[in-house]
């Protein structure tokens, strides 16, 4: 499948205008996706009265009897109870010639032009099929988890009692959907999963596990994961994760809090005023048989994918955007950028985020026709909240100044500024 395939087809799903760019960077689903940071903007508004955005997709072989029946039952169920769901997710096609040294990343470039940064809702439904993203920064991102677990495995994996069932079902599904989507890598064997580049072999039948399941999972793809569960109290907490590649945040100090101290604690920007009545009630009701995704971005002054080094020491107490040194040169400015999913596992009821970093110079992504304009309004409009959350003032002297000068080199070179909704189309 060509780009503008592709392009055209990811047009038709959206749900809304998707919140990453010119929208609040944040967690709308949860997206813990985000962190506090990421977690931290990821749940997006959900409208009043509203019906659902997302299809209800049936899974093959479920009578329709059967499925309305589960869903009756999971609509009326208690807090903290889940009546496990007949979905399963289907099988993927093969990623179109996929390669492990050929395919690029995905050119996720998800800001808007301003003058005004919404807040609205960011999240776009997404087939189970794309759930994971893999690509040829693959051995970069596989190198750096694997020292990351083997230096501080212990802060960056965790996973609470009531959470395991969850973590081994994640586990169980990457398995079955990994080497399915990506043949070249995978191989399912009789007891688990074999990543022919890397030559590991892993046993998920073995019991007990050798290791956290969730730090098994990290280990098999590029994202970063978290599984929320569901109390009696309607709340949901983060009891199990693998965040090992996050920038500027840490599993340990968000470990077993609910979403909604998650985010007040991030200090995601209008999450009580707009965020925190939708989110929830988006939890409450979010279903095995829909997937839903983000993205969001922001801008880094090092190029530590795993820690920014720059805003402090990863065990120092308070560490932000907000810390980190201030007017670096251009080529000490990234581009971080996150893709997000949500799903609910069938079985046990977690509700699992992905959330995979892409990681650029902005001295590489600046060079793409319509790029630096667009991102350097972008970054202008945003309100003070905003600007807080990103740490603006710690680079946009010499960030702006730059986008400034490639946007006005693009111009004079012909770039035609009224075409650009016909070759990019967001997130990209």
């Amino acid at each position: 499948m060509d780009l503008g395939s592709a392009l055209h087809g990811i047009r038709q799903t959206w749900l809304n205008q998707l919140l990453g760019g010119c929208n609040l960077s944040f967690l709308t689903l949860v997206l813990l996706f985000l962190a506090p940071g990421a977690f931290l903007v990821s749940v997006m508004w959900i409208r009043p009265r509203q019906k659902s955005p997302w299809p209800r997709l049936k899974a093959s072989g479920n009578s329709a009897a059967t499925e309305k029946a589960t869903t009756k039952a999971r609509e009326g169920r208690e807090f903290g109870k889940w009546a496990p769901s007949t979905f399963k997710m289907p099988i993927p096609e093969p990623y179109p010639d996929w390669s492990i040294e050929h395919t690029k990343p995905l050119p996720y470039r998800p800001f808007r032009y301003g003058p005004k940064y919404n807040i609205t809702m960011g999240l776009r439904s997404v087939k189970h099929t794309d759930w994971i993203e893999l690509d040829n920064h693959f051995p970069r991102y596989h190198a750096d988890k694997a020292r990351r677990i083997q230096e501080r495995s212990h802060r960056c994996c965790k996973t609470a009692p009531e959470a395991y069932p969850a973590a081994v079902e994640l586990l169980e599904e990457l398995v079955t959907y990994l080497p399915a989507r990506y043949p070249s890598l995978y191989l399912r064997t009789d007891v688990g999963i074999h990543n022919l580049w890397s030559d590991e072999k892993f046993n998920i039948t073995q019991r007990p596990l050798p290791e956290d399941p969730m730090q098994t999972c990290a280990r098999l793809v590029q994202d970063d994961l978290a599984i929320m569960i569901e109390r009696p109290d309607g709340q949901y907490y983060l009891l199990a994760g693998a965040i090992i590649l996050p920038g500027f945040w840490r599993l340990e100090d968000k470990f077993g809090m609910p979403l909604s101290q998650i985010h007040t604690s991030g200090d995601v920007p209008q999450f009580r005023e707009k965020l925190e009545k939708g989110m929830m009630n988006f939890f409450r009701r979010v279903k095995p048989e829909e997937m839903v995704a983000r993205n969001n971005y922001f801008l880094q002054v090092d190029d530590d994918l795993a820690w920014s080094w720059s805003i402090g020491s990863e065990d120092s107490r308070d560490v932000s955007w907000n810390t980190a040194e201030k007017n670096r040169a251009i080529a000490h400015h990234f581009f971080r950028s996150e893709r997000q999913t949500l799903w609910r596992l069938p079985k046990t009821g977690g509700v699992v985020f992905t959330i995979r970093t892409y990681f650029h110079p902005i001295t590489e992504v600046a060079e793409e026709e319509y790029v630096p304009g667009r991102l350097a309004s972008a970054v202008r409009s945003w309100g003070d909240d905003v600007s807080r959350y990103k740490g603006k003032e710690r680079y946009q002297e010499v960030l702006l100044e730059y986008l400034d000068k490639k946007h006005e080199e693009q111009v004079k070179r012909g770039l035609d500024l009224s075409r650009e909704d016909e070759v990019r189309a967001y997130p990209y």
